[in-house]
C-alpha cells in the first residue's frame, strides 16, 4: 500500500443532511475503548454537519458470536449519550440494523457479481488451502494469498469444467464465493486523514465474499449495506485500511460511487510501544472497557470505566482528544461543544498513547463542575441509604462542595471522607508521638474551651481564635493544626479544616476533640 500526493481533485465532502455515518460493531465480545472512540467520532461528525448517526450490528460471523455483546453495545452508547438517529422499526425503542436479518439482500447482490464475472465459486477444502499456504511459505512468501496466479491451480470456476461447477452446486457441495481481483489493476483512493493511497491488484487476495455457511463476509455485507443505507462517510479504525482497496473494487464492480473514507489513528500502549492491548490493560488493572463485563471463560468481572467511577462526560472528553485536537488547544469540552467543533481535518495520522492518568485528570475536572445534586443523587445518596445514614440536603450540598475539588472519582467522597458521616475510631500513632506534647495538649484543651464559647460558628472566626491562642501559648500553627485535624477526622490530610469544622458544626467538633484528647491521654 503506497501513500502518494494528491494527483486529482477529490469529490467535495457531502454535508448537512446528506451526511450519514455508521458505527458497525461485531458481536464478538464487549467493545473496548477503541471501538467506542470510533462510535464517538462518527457521532460528532454527524452532529457537526446536521447528519445522521446509524448503529448497525455486524453479526454474520456466527463462530465468534458472544452472547450479551449487543446489549452491552447499546447500554454503552446510552450511558455516554451517543444516541443513534435511525432505527429499523419506526416508533418504540431503538432497533439497530442487523446483518443477520439481511441475507436475502446480500444474495441478490452476490448473484449480480457472479453474473458479471466479478466473483466466482471456489470448492477448495481446508486441507487443500493449507497445502497451498504451506507451499507459498516454503518459497519465502510471508503472507500467503489466494490471488490471480494461485487461483489457476485450485478448484474453482476457472479451473473446473462448467458442467462440473453446476453439478457441484446442485449437490450443495461446500464452497465459498470469492471476489475476482485483477492482477494488473491499480486501486487509488483518497483517505480524508491520510491523503491519496495507491494499491496494486497483485498484492491483494481474491477475498471471500460468501462463506461456506452461506453468510456474507464483512467485505460484501459492509459495502452493500453502506450503499443501500446511503452512508456518505466511512469513519473507522486504521486496522481496516488494508481492506479498503477490496471495498473500492466492490464499489467498482457494482458501478456504485464509494463513500468518503477516513481511517482513525491507532490507540497505543501508554509507553507508545505497540497497539493498545485489552489483555495487557486488564492485567495491569487499567480500565479498557466502558462498562463492567463478565468474562465467559474465567467468569471474572472485568471492571469498566463507569464502575471505576468515571463520569460519562469525562470519558467522552478523554476519547475525543485521542487522535483529534481543536484549533485553539482547548482541553475541556462538553458533548455539545464537541459536536460543534469536531472536524476530520484535525484528526492525527500517527498513533496516540492511551494515558490513563490523563483520563483521571479529565474526570477530576468534570467532577468539579458536576452539580452537587447530581453528584449526590447518582453517587453518594445510594451509599448513605445502604449504610442507613441520614443527613440534611443542606449538609449534602455543602459536603459535595468542599470535597469534589479533591477527588478523582465520586465514590471517594464516601471512601476517603468517612469522618464527614461518623467520628474517627483510629488515629495515626506516629504523628501523635511526634506532635502531641504536654504543651500541645494544654493548647488543644484551651482551644476546645474557647471554641465552645463562640456564639458564631464561622470559618474565619474559628481560624482567628485558633491562631490567637497559638500565639499566646508561643507555639506554632504547624504543631497544633495537624493535631486538631487528627482529632476531628482521624487523618492528616483533606479539605480545608475550617470548612470541615463549619460543616460538622460546633457541638460535633468539640465532642470529637474532647473524645480524642481523652483517648490520647489514657495511661
Amino acid at each position: 500500500m503506497l501513500f502518494c500526493p494528491t494527483e486529482q481533485p477529490h469529490p467535495p465532502p457531502k454535508m448537512n443532511n446528506d451526511v450519514r455515518v455508521r458505527y458497525a460493531p461485531s458481536l464478538t465480545g464487549p467493545q473496548h475503548i477503541g471501538g467506542i472512540r470510533t462510535a464517538l467520532f462518527n457521532y460528532l461528525f454527524a452532529k457537526r454537519h446536521q447528519g445522521k448517526f446509524i448503529l448497525r450490528i455486524e453479526d454474520t460471523d456466527q463462530k465468534r458470536f458472544v452472547p450479551g455483546s449487543e446489549a452491552y453495545i447499546e447500554q454503552t452508547l446510552a450511558w455516554l449519550g451517543i444516541t443513534p438517529d435511525e432505527s429499523v422499526k419506526k416508533g418504540g425503542p431503538h432497533t439497530p440494523y442487523k446483518q443477520s436479518q439481511r441475507n436475502a439482500i446480500y444474495k441478490k447482490y452476490i448473484d449480480q457479481l457472479l453474473a458479471k464475472g466479478k466473483a466466482y465459486h471456489a470448492f477448495d477444502t481446508p486441507e487443500e488451502l493449507e497445502a497451498m499456504r504451506a507451499k507459498q511459505r516454503a518459497i519465502g512468501v510471508h503472507a500467503p494469498k489466494y490471488d490471480t496466479i494461485v487461483r489457476m491451480s485450485m478448484k474453482n470456476t476457472f479451473t473446473l469444467p462448467p458442467d462440473e461447477v453446476k453439478k457441484r452446486l446442485a449437490n450443495h457441495e461446500p464452497h465459498v464465493i470469492r471476489l475476482q481481483v485483477d492482477h494488473n489493476a491499480t486501486i487509488k483512493f483518497k483517505d480524508e486523514i491520510r491523503g491519496w493511497i495507491q494499491v496494486k491488484g497483485s498484492t491483494l487476495d481474491d477475498k471471500i465474499l460468501i462463506k461456506g455457511d452461506g453468510l456474507p463476509t464483512y467485505h460484501l455485507a459492509n459495502v452493500v449495506d453502506d450503499h443501500l443505507m446511503k452512508i456518505s462517510h466511512v469513519i473507522r479504525g486504521e486496522e481496516w485500511l488494508p481492506s479498503t482497496p477490496i471495498h473500492i473494487l466492490l464499489y467498482q464492480a457494482f458501478n456504485w460511487s464509494p463513500p468518503i473514507f477516513a481511517h482513525l489513528p491507532l490507540l497505543l500502549q501508554a509507553n507508545g510501544q505497540g497497539k493498545l492491548s485489552k489483555r495487557k490493560a486488564i492485567a495491569t488493572g487499567t480500565p479498557i472497557l466502558p462498562l463492567n463485563w463478565q468474562d465467559q471463560t474465567t467468569h471474572k468481572t472485568i471492571q469498566g470505566f463507569k464502575e471505576t467511577g468515571y463520569l460519562p462526560e469525562a470519558l467522552i472528553n478523554f476519547l475525543a482528544l485521542l487522535g483529534w485536537h481543536p484549533a485553539n488547544n482547548q482541553e475541556l469540552f462538553t458533548l455539545e461543544e464537541l459536536c460543534q467543533t469536531f472536524t476530520l481535518a484535525r484528526v492525527n495520522k500517527a498513533g496516540i498513547r492511551f494515558d490513563i492518568n490523563k483520563a483521571k485528570w479529565f474526570n477530576q475536572q468534570h467532577l468539579k463542575t458536576l452539580p452537587n445534586q447530581q453528584l449526590a443523587n447518582q453517587y453518594l445518596l445510594p451509599q448513605l441509604k445502604k449504610a442507613h445514614i441520614k443527613v440534611s440536603p443542606t449538609y449534602i450540598d455543602t459536603l459535595c462542595t468542599i470535597t469534589k475539588e479533591h477527588i478523582t472519582f465520586p465514590q471517594q467522597i464516601w471512601e476517603d471522607y468517612p469522618y464527614l458521616f461518623y467520628p474517627p475510631t483510629h488515629y495515626p500513632e506516629q504523628t501523635l508521638q511526634k506532635k502531641y506534647t504536654p504543651q500541645a495538649s494544654l493548647l488543644l484543651k484551651t482551644i476546645t474551651n474557647h471554641l465552645h464559647d463562640l456564639t458564631t460558628w464561622q470559618p474565619n472566626l474559628i481560624k482567628q481564635t485558633i491562631k490567637k491562642l497559638t500565639q499566646t501559648h508561643q507555639q506554632k500553627l504547624s504543631q497544633i493544626m495537624p493535631l486538631l485535624r487528627i482529632a476531628i477526622t482521624g487523618t492528616t490530610t483533606g479539605p480545608d479544616l475550617g470548612k470541615i469544622l463549619t460543616l460538622l458544626g460546633q457541638a460535633t467538633t468539640i465532642k470529637r476533640v474532647q473524645k480524642a484528647i481523652q483517648k490520647w491521654e489514657k495511661p
